[in-house]
């Protein structure tokens, strides 16, 4: 297995950056491109090549790793990065993108000679930093020498969902892990409004579910954010959840199931960051619950 790689990544944003920093930590050389340079030149302590654009960030890479807001962003990066690119780089897509755009991003992989890796990853701030992540994995044999080392600096489990990254297989399972993830916040956050409208102590809600089939450390997670106002910086934003869920009702849809509980999300979110609070982690959607600020 390979004991060094050259790894670019494109989007240092909540997750790109820890991932980058997880990599360098690993020994791995890196060459970073944000499409805010800002986001990215904090890399350079870490010992990361800052590039101006995609197509110099890609420049000599062993392995593209792409994690940026969705699968339209990524396609216009990768369109950007072609003067760089060389027939047999590996390409580690980790954006939550659509089904769709899957099959996009693997269409310009194969037509460009690139070794296609839809990999998806399950986990936020905390776990990205200390390189704990989950990654969803499904690409070819071939190029697992120089995907895996990039998977085990950044995540703590890999697994594998196949051989073929166009058939979404890594995305398939994200969407549904994430469709738990968002239902669970959604459902956190009503509970606690409720509890406020109702002038019930939330510590009497924990007391009553502890030690029990309902209780769950997610919840305790969530509602410790929103009642101890710690919800920037972010583990995961609000703005970033309302797309994720929009990806998960449009796969349902494409798929003729109907998602009712993620369209109720999606429309949380979407309130939330309307209400200003969209950079905030996601347990902000909290806020979609009044009409007004429920702290005055």
């Amino acid at each position: 297995m390979t004991d060094q790689l050259t790894v670019s990544v494109l989007g240092t944003g909540i997750m790109g950056a820890a991932m980058a920093r997880n990599l360098l930590r690993a020994g791995h050389t890196v060459r970073a491109w944000n499409r805010t340079r800002d986001k990215a030149e904090p890399l350079a302590g870490d010992g990361a090549h800052i590039a101006g654009t995609p197509a110099e960030a890609v420049e000599s890479a062993d392995v593209v790793l792409t994690m940026l807001y969705d699968g339209r962003a990524t396609l216009d990066t990768m369109r950007r990065a072609e003067p760089g690119l060389r027939p047999g780089t590996v390409w580690a897509q980790s954006t939550t993108a659509g089904l769709e755009d899957v099959a996009e991003l693997a269409g310009f992989a194969d037509a460009h000679g690139l070794l296609f890796y839809d990999a998806p990853v399950l986990g936020t701030r905390q776990p990205a930093e200390a390189g704990q992540l989950v990654v969803l994995a499904a690409g070819p044999a071939e190029g697992r020498n120089r995907a895996t080392p990039v998977f085990d600096a950044v995540g703590a489990r890999t697994v594998w969902t196949g051989e073929d990254g166009a058939t979404a297989a890594a995305t398939r399972l994200k969407l549904v892990a994430n469709s738990w993830v968002l239902a669970a916040t959604t459902a956190a956050g009503e509970s606690l409004a409720l509890a406020k409208a109702l002038g019930v102590a939330p510590e009497g809600f924990f007391d009553l579910i502890a030690g029990g089939p309902l209780d769950m450390g997610y919840l305790h997670a969530k509602a410790g954010l929103i009642l101890d106002g710690r919800l920037t910086p972010a583990q995961f934003a609000v703005t970033t959840a309302a797309k994720d869920a929009r990806l998960i009702v449009r796969a349902g849809e494409q798929h003729g199931v109907r998602l009712d509980v993620a369209t109720a999300s999606a429309e949380r979110f979407e309130r939330a960051a309307g209400q200003g609070h969209g950079d905030e982690d996601m347990a902000a959607a909290y806020y979609a619950s009044f009409d007004g600020d429920p702290t005055a």
